[in-house]
């Protein structure tokens, strides 16, 4: 299903002139298509600066249609296992864990330094490794890694971030930044979250470097019953902007970065939990603590593997809608 929630947030405007890193296969640099969701089956949800989209595949299509661009796909009516637990799915080409965060090659931009420029790449990526592939987040338990990288300066991003892990609700969802699993519910399936995207960064203004950060993260998963043999996926893409302040110019504390903006797609999980946990719908299952799940998906239909598919909130109010996935 696709859940979209999104509270007003301004994103901050960048300068011409993004250095742009590594996509693995999206490493032409050219500038992702814009266009609007539209048609196919699943369930998504999104979350702008505490939005999240949710994909609910209570009938997700095993067979992949029309391939990945090649002429002959092998996997496509592949179905995921324990084993091969990415089979029939483009996750399968996209790098393991961590090793899918490329951020570009640092360089001077403005008055800002190259040892300031990387610096603001490592907290990013550091962010977002802790944020959505340490294992104890993963697990549900706190993202202490994570919380320690945000300056201390935004304390209402901090207090809105505490509030919905102690206390997580539609208002305070924790699931806007970190990736988290009910660890009652179900396990990831051999350890290894895939990943692909793209990071970019430009000078904001003198003394401040601004990182886009683009990615996309696919879990399998299986329930926590070690005799289960079924394998569900969840993709989640986010798409976040963050800033790193030179301590020489503001009063800031050094090796911490400022989240600005952050959207979250999630394919593949239920609509109408709001307990802070990813839910994935398994092949066939549908039903969800014990109880049919029958939110309205009003929502579209769209394919979570698309990474040319705009997530931006442009008018700044708060969206709920079910949809469904295409394909996990």
């Amino acid at each position: 299903m696709t859940r979209r929630p999104s509270e007003k947030n301004t994103p901050p405007q960048y300068p011409e002139g993004w250095r742009t890193g590594p996509a693995w296969r999206e490493m032409d640099g050219r500038a992702a298509r814009r266009r609007r969701i539209l048609g196919g089956a699943g369930a998504v949800l999104v979350l702008a600066m505490g939005a999240v989209v949710v994909v609910d595949p209570g009938d997700v299509r095993s067979r992949i249609p029309g391939g990945w661009g090649k002429k002959k796909d092998t996997t496509a009516a592949a179905s995921a296992t324990l084993d091969h637990p990415f089979a029939g799915s483009p996750a399968a080409e996209y790098a393991d864990g961590a090793a899918g965060i490329v951020p570009p090659e640092a360089a001077a931009v403005g008055e800002s330094s190259k040892e300031q420029v990387a610096s603001a790449l490592k907290l990013t990526k550091d962010f977002l490794v802790a944020a959505n592939l340490d294992p104890a987040t993963l697990r549900g338990e706190r993202p202490a890694a994570a919380l320690e990288l945000i300056e201390p300066g935004q304390e209402k991003l901090i207090a809105r971030v505490k509030a919905g892990l102690d206390k997580p609700g539609k208002e305070n969802d924790p699931l806007t930044l970190f990736s988290r699993f009910d660890p009652n519910e179900v396990r990831i399936v051999g350890g290894t979250v895939k990943t692909r995207g793209r990071m970019t960064f430009a000078e904001r203004k003198a003394g401040v470097v601004a990182v886009h950060a683009d990615y996309t993260f696919v879990y399998p998963l299986t329930k926590k019953d070690k005799g289960s043999r079924q394998v569900a996926r969840t993709i989640v893409r986010r798409i976040m902007d963050t800033e790193v302040f030179d301590p020489a110019r503001f009063k800031v504390v050094p090796g911490k970065l400022s989240v600005r903006h952050h959207v979250v797609d999630v394919g593949n999980t239920t609509c109408d939990a709001d307990d802070g946990f990813i839910h994935p719908a398994f092949p066939k299952v549908k039903r969800h603590h014990g109880k049919q799940d029958e939110t309205d998906r009003s929502g579209p239909a769209v394919d979570p593997y698309d990474r040319d598919r705009d997530l931006s909130e442009r008018d700044g109010t708060r969206h709920e809608e079910c949809g469904t996935v295409t394909r996990t």
